[in-house]
């Protein structure tokens, strides 16, 4: 008991956090326990208000007019994320999902056959399958570089794969939606720089968990979602593009009206922004939505987020790694909020039900999720929970208490079979 509530103290002097009045602001904590914000967070009051007063626009003035009414706000969207990121509003993109902006960005790059995409093994499996597609369609070849013994990338032996290569394109994701490890992205940031190569970041899970900063990272087009630890809506997302991006002339395939000007019957000008990445059509209730839990996670302080949220996942670790029939599987240097465990005795749905009974909010994952990472952990699932800067240090504990509960039962239905 001492050594928990040791725990406790040093997760609390760390914060500087009022965690009940964020919680007060967050309307389902008062509902579950939510360790799924690595799926989506809960969205806090002023996200809500945000969007529920621009649909009550919508419904009172109709859809152009309400967007035209509050265009100076619509605009907030793109300075919060420029501040959120060390960036300009200029260089950021509205997407409606992070899959949709780094399919995108893969749309501006002219790959020809021959031409390589330097990877990890822990790239998200959507970048992955995207990776395998324009190998069938364009003929390029797909290099990942080794783990390092500790897990994540070996950053030495992927620069030197840069150094043989020179890829088209070097990809690497920050935090994997499969584990909690956090990749070193700056690092091989700094190898790309000087090589001069075209490197594209996943910033999915990272946003709004760990303050980010475009020229630190030393990258050229970065990716994100709203709708996870950043605490936006769904059907949101985003897209970072350096200005040298912009100024070589990397346009989408299917560039339309908003990001391009038809200046003559046979010809178009791209816009001198990111916007050439974006589309005409809008849902201005959710851009605002992502303004707002932009600004809101700006003004709760990322430093602080940033300090909390890994804190309570590395007790809930430390909490499931002595349960028996429980085998904490994340691996790394430094880790992020994501908890992934598998247990003895379940099948995924049951188990996945049974927490859920318990009013826990949680996400699986399957093999088909991490190939390469599930492969070398011999898993084929594994039960993701991922708390968050609101979540207290009492949900840790209960949801910590739930599992190993859960584990007995299905060692007791073990020993009763034999």
């Amino acid at each position: 008991m001492r050594n928990k509530d040791s725990a406790t103290e040093s997760v609390r002097e760390a914060l500087q956090l009022d965690v009940a009045a964020l919680r007060a602001e967050t309307p389902g904590c008062r509902q579950v326990i939510h360790f799924n914000n690595a799926g989506c967070g809960l969205l806090p009051a002023p996200v809500l208000t945000a969007m529920t007063g621009h649909l009550n626009l919508e419904a009172r003035t109709g859809g152009y007019e309400a967007a035209a009414a509050r265009a100076a706000e619509v605009r907030e969207f793109y300075t919060e994320l420029a501040a959120l990121l060390g960036t300009t509003p200029d260089n950021i993109a509205f997407a409606g999902s992070a899959t949709h902006a780094y399919a995108t960005a893969l749309s501006s790059i002219p790959f020809e056959p021959g031409d390589t995409i330097l990877t990890t093994r822990d790239d998200f499996i959507s970048n992955q399958i995207a990776f395998l597609s324009l190998r069938k369609r364009f003929g390029v070849r797909i290099v990942h570089a080794p783990d390092a013994p500790e897990g994540g990338a070996d950053v030495p032996a992927m620069a030197a794969l840069m150094r043989t290569h020179r890829p088209r394109l070097v990809s690497a994701t920050h935090v994997p939606t499969n584990s909690g490890l956090v990749s070193p992205v700056a690092e091989i940031g700094r190898h790309c720089r000087e090589l001069d190569l075209l490197y594209l970041v996943d910033a999915c899970q990272s946003v709004g968990q760990y303050p980010l900063d475009v020229r630190e990272i030393g990258c050229d087009l970065l990716t994100g979602t709203c709708r996870k630890f950043l605490r936006g809506p769904r059907g949101s997302g985003f897209l970072y593009v350096s200005d040298r991006v912009l100024r070589a002339g990397y346009e989408p395939l299917f560039i339309d009206m908003h990001g391009a000007r038809w200046t003559e019957p046979g010809a178009y000008r791209p816009v001198a922004t990111a916007a050439r990445f974006e589309e005409w059509e809008f849902p201005y209730a959710t851009v605002l939505g992502c303004a707002a839990a932009t600004r809101y996670a700006r003004d709760v302080g990322m430093e602080a987020i940033a300090r909390r949220t890994p804190a309570l996942a590395a007790r809930l670790r430390a909490a499931l790694e002595p349960v028996p029939g429980v085998r904490v599987l994340d691996r790394g240097p430094q880790l992020a909020a994501l908890v992934t465990f598998a247990i003895d005795g379940w099948e995924p749905q049951p188990f996945k039900a049974a927490v859920d009974a318990l009013g826990i909010n949680s996400a699986l994952s399957y093999r088909e999720f991490a190939q390469f990472d599930f492969g070398d952990k011999d898993v084929d699932w594994c039960l993701r929970l991922s708390p968050h800067y609101y979540n207290t240090e009492e949900e840790v504990d209960h949801v910590a208490e739930a599992v190993a509960d859960l584990a007995r039962r299905a060692g007791g239905r073990r020993r009763g079979g034999r």
